[in-house]
């Protein structure tokens, strides 16, 4: 007897609860010390710039040179000096967003709020979707409980905690961490209130209140804070007729209750942004392929991404993604088959329906529609799959797995999460306005003039936050084309103004009308010459972050003497 404990106290320790509480544990550290570790990336300002209210005070720059401190100010909450002014700033807020962008009001509104409390650092704004996040982890236990046990439940929520690509978006100003917990606590509520109407056992008032309102609420605030939620109500609607058509039209009023909460709104603010949304960016994809192999490749990409490599995409070769996506589907395919001669047709179909139904139906509406919605966003757009398809891992393992390796093929899948995780978020840094930030502050009281080939919203809201207001600095942000032309002009009208000069070449400036290398070439050789005949070349940075619109090169000049 005394010869057996050591190894059952080291088979308790290495049980798949013991790997999943270590696991989730280390997801939670992980996510607090990474709040602040990286800029904020081109999306996740225009969310910061949306959430103080003041989208409409920032104009996009001119001819000449501006004072940066001015496009630094749209990014905080304006003076307010009376309640009125609140409600000012809240209107201002609500109908910025009919002006063209794409989403409702729930994430703006929340990270809004927050933004009162705390502030708008990298770590303040990002803290309250790593807390929904985090209940996310508490709705996936609920939900894996419900459907595979305890056991199952937490290796479940294990799973979600450290998802490579749930794990970024956790860290990430915009909207899609509280999205998967809506669509947690939707499902949740729902199989629940399933399992009470098929019950012979009589449920309490209070329980049957909690689930109807944790259903309805759901699924409003997820029609709130994501239009593509749509999917999921169907989703849902599919759920109620394979495990209780019976009683349908129940389920229905329920489930079109959440919905007519959100009728406001789509009344007032969700027609006027189609009305002045730019739908044909999903028409356009930049590809070679014949449109329906760009479909699949879609498909696949968005399989690999949101299931295996995560962010990861963003840096990689589309091959590399593409492979990871096929192997998701050979693995999943596999998982099916093994799930169903084990007789678990019912989770099987269950957990299918809430992971591969999605997005086969995404990728129908772009086939049918012939837009490429699917495959925007790098995987971001269909995350609502997550849970459904990190749920047939879970299911796989718990039934399908023998006893004898059970902990050890879920600890192997654990771990290589936590590899590609880890190695995101050390390997794959975004420091790029800090560093433009220790250029300019090694003479900080020298005049400053920053000249860069992007009048991209993101890149000027970036610059703006990460370098000091206090900084003389101006700004001359131009469209490639332009940039020598006018900077030209600006040294010949101020010739003795500006004692340094840094020079930020995009790699990626969006709306170029330079269509080759050769003309970028071109202009950048003669912004060299301009430059080189007042200026010195002092110092010169490469500057990259984790996707194509971090990449820059920061050139310091300093005046001749």
């Amino acid at each position: 007897m005394k010869t057996n404990l050591p190894k059952n106290n080291l088979k308790q320790f290495l049980s798949i609860e013991t790997l999943a509480f270590i696991t989730i544990a280390i997801a939670v550290i992980l996510r607090m010390i990474n709040l602040g570790t990286r800029e904020f990336w081109y999306d996740e300002v225009l969310s910061l710039l949306l959430s103080t209210g003041r989208y409409k005070s920032y104009i996009t720059p001119g001819d000449v040179p501006v004072v940066l401190a001015e496009y630094t100010s749209v990014l905080s909450l304006p003076m307010e000096t009376s309640i009125h002014d609140f409600f000012v700033t809240m209107r201002d807020l609500l109908k910025n967003l009919l002006g063209g962008e794409p989403h409702p009001p729930i994430f703006f509104l929340s990270q809004h709020f927050w933004l009162r409390l705390f502030g708008n650092s990298e770590t303040a704004m990002r803290s309250l979707n790593t807390l929904f996040s985090i209940a996310a982890m508490g709705g996936a236990y609920g939900l894996g409980k419900f459907i595979l046990g305890h056991r199952g439940g937490l290796f479940f929520a294990s799973l979600i905690a450290i998802s490579p690509f749930y794990l970024f978006h956790s860290l990430n100003l915009r909207m899609y961490a509280p999205l998967v917990l809506w669509v947690i606590l939707s499902t949740w509520a729902l199989l629940n209130l399933i399992k009470q109407q098929n019950s012979d056992i009589s449920q309490s008032r209070r329980s049957q209140w909690l689930w109807n309102g944790l259903l309805i609420i759901a699924i409003a605030v997820g029609l709130m804070t994501f239009y593509l939620y749509a999917y999921w109500l169907i989703i849902l609607g599919v759920l109620v007729l394979y495990l209780d058509r019976r009683h349908w039209l129940q389920y229905g009023l329920r489930l079109g209750f959440g919905v007519l909460l959100t009728m406001p709104w789509v009344l007032w603010g969700t027609i006027k942004q189609l009305r002045n949304a730019d739908l044909n960016r999903f028409g356009n994809a930049k590809s070679t392929l014949p449109p329906l192999l760009k479909h699949l490749q879609d498909f696949a990409n968005t399989l690999g991404t949101d299931v295996l490599i995560g962010d990861w995409a963003t840096s990689l070769d589309p091959i590399i993604v593409t492979i990871a996506g096929c192997l998701i589907i050979l693995i999943f395919v596999g998982f099916s088959i093994h799930l169903w001669k084990k007789n678990e047709q019912k989770n099987l179909v269950t957990v299918l329906i809430l992971g591969i139904l999605p997005i086969l139906l995404a990728l129908i509406v772009d086939i049918t529609s012939k837009k490429f919605t699917l495959g925007f966003g790098f995987g971001r757009t269909m995350i609502i799959i997550v849970p459904g398809c990190l749920l047939l891992i879970a299911l796989w393992v718990e039934k399908a797995v023998s006893k004898n390796w059970r902990t050890l093929v879920a600890g192997g899948i654990l771990l290589i999460y936590l590899s590609i995780s880890i190695g995101d978020l050390s390997l794959r840094h975004r420091s790029v306005f800090r560093s433009v930030a220790e250029l300019i502050a090694k003479d900080v009281n020298q005049p400053t003039l920053i000249a860069m080939n992007s009048k991209a919203w993101g890149h000027v809201n970036r610059v703006a936050y990460y370098i000091p207001a206090d900084y003389p600095v101006m700004l001359l942000s131009q469209h490639p084309a332009d940039l020598a032309t006018n900077l030209e002009k600006v040294l010949k009208e101020t010739p003795d103004k500006y004692s340094r000069i840094v020079w930020l070449n995009s790699g990626y400036p969006l709306w170029s009308r330079l269509n080759t290398e050769a003309e970028v070439k071109k202009e950048e050789e003669k912004i060299q010459q301009i430059l080189s005949s007042q200026f010195q070349l002092k110092e010169t940075r490469n500057l990259s972050g984790t996707m194509n619109l971090d990449n820059f090169t920061a050139n310091l000049y300093i005046r001749n003497l």
